[in-house]
């Protein structure tokens, strides 16, 4: 496996590449590897004849500054554990590698942008768009690989796709638990142990939701599912949706969508977890 810094040498040794025949798969990740980004990587490295994995944690998707800071950041190990699984190239870049200058691009991504996430972290999905186009850009993948976890970046990443008019297939693959249910993701690593306690019953409240479908509508199971969590010590919701699984708008009927899927993100503590479900 290559470690890499610069986009350049990326560049050249994917170009060798390219010239051969090969095709290649990209798992952008913000690093703090876990089993789920490491699930991606199999699937990348199963689908396509090189796997490119990038660690960088972007500043420009962070409107939190304390969040920024204290997101996790261990690059050896990293390094060792997407070698394990098959990675031929790990791409570790500095911040002023990918942003020699400031990056003013502002992205049309449409309604998907504006709730959830978009709502509550402004300028958040710009700055997704502004490093995974440049990561795209670098790479060249012909499909990159993203956890259902994020759902609503998903959406927004195809959008930014269409929007470039870029020729890549966009994956995306299920999302990995604890036993307890818990969402794996990197920030789970800053949770108490009070927290990680209590963590587990996001997943299990959802859960328990889908027996209401037959007998409530999204609004009430939405407010149910709040009330729920709000009870909990140490949780607390900062939204939960229930949306069209493509278009991401709020719906108000069950017949409203083929696909309805909910979306929450609740504060553990200080820590800020999400997850999502479907009621199909």
């Amino acid at each position: 496996m290559n470690t890499i810094t610069t986009v350049r040498e990326l560049r050249q040794l994917l170009d060798e590449e390219r010239k051969a025949g090969r095709r290649i798969g990209l798992v952008p990740t913000m690093g703090a590897l876990h089993a789920g980004h490491l699930s991606l990587v199999r699937r990348c490295v199963s689908e396509n004849d090189v796997c490119v994995a990038s660690v960088f944690v972007n500043p420009t998707q962070f409107n939190d500054p304390h969040d920024l800071e204290t997101y996790p950041r261990t690059p050896e190990r990293d390094a060792a554990m997407l070698a394990e699984a098959g990675c031929r190239y790990v791409f570790m870049p500095s911040v002023d590698e990918m942003y020699p200058e400031t990056d003013t691009r502002v992205f049309n991504l449409g309604t998907v942008a504006t709730v959830m996430e978009g709502a509550f972290r402004p300028g958040h999905f710009n700055g997704v768009a502004q490093i995974v186009s440049k990561l795209f850009a670098a790479v060249e993948p012909d499909r990159a690989y993203f956890g259902e976890k994020d759902f609503q970046q998903i959406a927004i990443i195809r959008a930014m796709v269409r929007e470039l008019g870029l020729r890549v297939e966009i994956v995306p693959c299920p999302i990995v638990r604890e036993a307890d249910g818990l969402a794996l993701s990197s920030r789970n690593a800053r949770l108490t142990p009070e927290g990680r306690q209590v963590a587990p019953a996001i997943y299990r409240t959802l859960t328990e939701s889908r027996a209401l479908v037959d007998t409530k509508t999204p609004d009430e199971v939405k407010a149910w599912v709040t009330e729920r969590l709000n009870a909990v010590g140490g949780l607390r919701v900062e939204y939960y949706e229930i949306v069209d699984s493509t278009t991401l708008q709020p719906i108000h009927a069950w017949a409203d969508s083929p696909e309805p899927r909910g979306c929450i993100a609740v504060y553990c503590g200080e820590v800020r977890l999400i997850d999502n479900i479907s009621y199909k």
